[in-house]
């Protein structure tokens, strides 16, 4: 049973590592109780040591979840609501690329990244939509990718994720068109993570960079950016 006098909550997808672990550290220093999801439960215990660390009045729950898959989904809203409540924010952040040819892309590989990157995007949000509807209020951030916005060599199951998304937070947004509820995507560049090891590209900023744009979405932007994807490019 959650207690009413809860701060607010936020939940973070991808949370362990990169732009999901400065996510979660920049809402925990807004005050917002945290919600960490990831596949590896080491990497997200980090992600909590370190909130606990730096805002010690803030509280944690490591729920390991692959979000391509919709039964731990709903395992994970589950364990989120009855702890924290409806969340303020939801992050849909986990994310994986596969670099290869068009021709020696694998079924398995494009499946893996069109189900880490959209995929999860679309579970995540319909676990949550409903709690937030009824309460009235709350956003829905993706990160996508400027690579929602061109096409690149050897990055063509990535490419599609990251357009989809963007689709996808466009007609989410004109359904929550007229509430108090939001939906907005972040299209960063190259940023300084694991994730951009082996694409050629130098990084052209940081995971806080991105951090920082996806707070401000979160929690201070008007309700009239509604359905904005908004590019870091560096």
């Amino acid at each position: 049973m959650t207690d009413a006098n809860l701060a607010p909550s936020c939940v973070v997808t991808g949370a362990g590592s990169g732009i999901g672990r400065a996510v979660a550290l920049a809402f925990a220093a807004r005050g917002l109780h945290v919600v960490l999801v990831g596949r590896t439960e080491s990497t997200l215990a980090e992600t909590a040591r370190e909130v606990a660390t730096r805002s010690p009045s803030v509280r944690t729950l490591v729920v390991p979840c692959d979000v391509a898959k919709s039964s731990e989904v709903e395992s994970m809203a589950a364990r989120a609501l009855a702890t924290f409540g409806v969340p303020k924010v939801v992050v849909n952040n986990a994310g994986s690329v596969v670099r290869a040819p068009v021709e020696g892309t694998t079924d398995e590989a494009w499946a893996s990244v069109l189900g880490a990157n959209l995929d999860g995007t679309f579970f995540v949000t319909r676990a949550f939509l409903p709690s937030m509807r009824e309460r009235g209020e709350g956003r829905f951030v993706a990160v996508a990718s400027i690579s929602s916005t061109l096409g690149t060599p050897k990055l063509s199951a990535y490419c599609a994720a990251k357009w989809g998304v963007v689709g996808f937070v466009k007609s989410l947004a004109e359904e929550l068109r007229g509430t108090r509820l939001a939906s907005l995507a972040v299209l960063p560049g190259s940023v300084d993570t694991a994730m951009l090891a082996g694409s050629g590209f130098p990084p052209a900023m940081t995971a806080d960079h991105v951090a920082g744009t996806i707070v401000y979405l979160g929690l201070d932007a008007p309700l009239a950016m509604n359905g904005s994807a908004v590019e870091v490019f560096g």
